[in-house]
């Protein structure tokens, strides 16, 4: 079979060159791209005669899968796989193999980092400082004692919480099924109405799905706490930004810490997070650690040779 890194995903080319090698003893073949396009027709161009495609979060629609007729497989170098048309893959019996679990901790250590990082300002307290400002009296808050509401408690969120339960915040929990870890952390889980009234951070873990789009809608925002604030490192669209803005803006939430938004970054100028107060904005980076890389790396691997043994045995 013809295996295709249609982006590096953080393989240096000697370890690609390695894995060619591996590849070619076995009957296949590895070609490498060392550099990341994300326009359909290069996708097109780089995918059109695999049989095994490797990618992480370019999207892949119709129009570039419909171009790849060979193609039976993708080692999808992400946690998430919102950004690929999972219909036609289906539809055509193209199986699709996430790299779950392999930015468990990095996620969630950003996730910390941003609730730290508005709480105590720490990003524009660094520009004001290299302009020449002083203290000027500025008061940050703590993280600990606060009630952190987790909405969404699977792998990440459940790490995130043991993260701050070590910082010694209250928790509570949101998530469509109970789970027995959370419970067994002394974690209650409350309706999302309520935690979103109780919590002075709320931090947000669900995947986007049709019944998560804009779950944190205008009216549950509205439920805010004027002192809290949001963070989010799931998906940009499980929050309504537009509504959040409006509620920075008019000092409805006290500030919030975003790594997602409705689409990749760049931003667009007049995206109205932008230009909203007490907000830190990164660039979808959660997942982006050497670590994580090393380690989807290998999950993305095992699976390619786990697939290729089964075929080779069908």
């Amino acid at each position: 079979m013809k295996i295709v890194a249609v982006e590096p995903i953080g393989m240096s080319p000697e370890l690609a060159q390695r894995l060619a090698a591996e590849m070619q003893a076995a009957g296949h073949s590895f070609v490498f791209y060392p550099d990341r396009r994300e326009d359909a027709d290069s996708l097109r161009a780089r995918m059109a005669d695999a049989d095994i495609a490797i990618i992480s979060n370019i999207p892949l629609p119709e129009a570039v899968l419909s171009a790849c007729p060979k193609l039976k497989y993708i080692a999808l170098a992400f946690t998430g796989k919102d950004h690929i048309d999972e219909a036609y893959c289906k539809a055509h019996g193209i199986r699709i193999q996430n790299a779950a679990g392999y930015a468990t901790r990095a996620v969630a250590e950003l996730a910390v980092g941003l609730m730290l990082d508005v709480l105590r300002r720490v990003t524009a307290l660094d520009a004001d400082t290299r302009q020449g400002g002083t203290r000027a009296q500025f008061l940050g808050r703590e993280l600990y004692g606060k009630t952190v509401g987790i909405v969404g408690t699977g792998a990440i969120g459940t790490y995130t919480a043991r993260l701050l339960q070590a910082f010694g915040c209250n928790l509570i929990a949101y998530n469509r099924s109970e789970h027995a870890e959370i419970r067994a952390m002394g974690i209650p889980y409350l309706p999302l109405e309520r935690l979103m009234a109780e919590a002075d951070i709320v931090s947000v873990h669900l995947p986007l799905t049709p019944e998560t789009c804009h779950l944190l809608s205008r009216e549950r925002l509205a439920l805010c706490k004027p002192s809290a604030i949001l963070v989010n490192t799931a998906r940009g669209n499980v929050v309504d930004q537009q509504a959040l803005a409006e509620a920075l803006r008019e000092g409805r939430i006290a500030g919030a810490g975003l790594d997602v938004y409705e689409k990749e970054p760049p931003l667009p100028a007049d995206h109205p997070l932008l230009h909203a107060p007490n907000v830190v904005l990164v660039p979808h980076v959660g997942y982006a650690t050497r670590e994580a890389f090393d380690s989807r790396i290998g999950i993305v691997w095992d699976g390619i040779r786990a697939y290729l043994k089964e075929a080779a045995n069908a």
